[in-house]
């Protein structure tokens, strides 16, 4: 049992949505929780988060590095929320007797959000909004789906339910990943086809895989390159997969017809970054997972992860 009282806080709570999701009232008496809206950096951080015995990270918002961790010696608990957090130095927190616990997440938000992002390109639907509340009526020109070719770069769990939205619109669906097999693309409904190829025959291109050393600029490029000038590119993966500079470049000289991004290098995006001012764009600030039933596992979870861990029994361990 840890000494009380019990300083909890839950990060970079931007909607504060995990306020209201979960019956907090039962660690009356046993911890206080704080709800931190705002996302701090660098040594701010350390000042902010130097109190507390727990701490609640929402998926990637803040990153735990080992200097964060062995700065801040009152830490006991770090709960994390979904399976997999890639800036999360779990061997610092072992090594700092930190204990790490998970939740579960839901599964549809990102391939929901990629379909949002798929039709908000092809139909120009912010360009065709926004120009509608200047008084304009009918600036764009929309392209179908159907009969067109969608390309998925990494046939997993997520790429495999854009794939199947893709064929209820009447597209032809064409995979690749390193390990893909033609049997297993077909499977789902998918032709297996060499990377190239698909950049080079796809008309909307959608990113779906790992962010791995061997994911890092996997879309360069000759990638970017290959693609027709009436091609749309979207990532709801992570930033890195793609060349930036390939993609700006592309993207300034109308190479491609448009790229969609949940994603980016720094996030939240700071006001002055490049990519906001560039021609073709659709970009949404890491809303992938973020949706009212994913939060609600996440809160859920979070307040039993806390509360087994104040019982000496700590559960969903990472």
């Amino acid at each position: 049992m840890t000494p009380s009282p019990v300083r909890i806080a839950v990060l970079d709570d931007f909607q504060q949505a995990m306020r209201g999701l979960a019956d907090w009232d039962r660690l009356a008496g046993r911890a206080s929780v704080d709800f931190l809206a705002q996302n701090y950096r660098g040594q701010e951080l350390v000042e902010r988060l130097r109190d507390y015995d727990v701490l609640v990270g929402i998926r990637e918002r803040t990153r735990f590095t080992g200097d964060l961790i062995r700065s801040l010696p009152r830490l006991r608990l770090l709960v994390s929320t979904g399976r997999r957090n890639l800036s999360l130095d779990l061997a610092a927190c072992r090594a700092a007797g930190v204990t790490v616990c998970q939740t579960d997440s839901g599964s549809n938000g990102t391939p929901e959000l990629t379909w949002a992002l798929i039709l908000g390109l092809a139909r120009h639907i912010a360009t065709e909004d926004a120009a509608l509340r200047r008084g304009q009526w009918q600036t764009t020109m929309g392209t179908t789906l159907r009969g067109k070719v969608l390309g998925i770069v990494g046939l997993g769990k997520l790429g495999k339910e854009v794939a199947r939205i893709g064929q209820a619109f009447g597209m032809e669906v064409i995979a690749w990943s390193r390990n893909l097999t033609e049997a297993e693309a077909a499977r789902h409904g998918c032709r297996r086809v060499d990377k190239q190829v698909l950049f080079a025959t796809a008309d909307v291109v959608s990113v779906h895989v790992v962010l791995t050393e061997q994911t890092v600029g996997l879309v360069g490029a000759a990638e970017i390159a290959a693609m027709q000038p009436t091609a749309l590119l979207v990532n709801t993966a992570r930033a890195p997969v793609i060349d930036q500079p390939a993609l700006r470049t592309a993207l300034q000289t109308g190479a491609i017809a448009g790229c969609a991004l949940d994603v980016f290098d720094e996030e939240p995006l700071p006001p002055d970054a490049a990519i906001l001012t560039l021609p073709r764009t659709l970009l949404t600030p890491h809303l992938g997972y973020v949706t009212r039933e994913g939060f609600t596992t996440y809160a859920t979870q979070v307040l039993e992860n806390i509360e087994a861990w104040l019982d000496g029994a700590p559960i969903r361990v990472a």
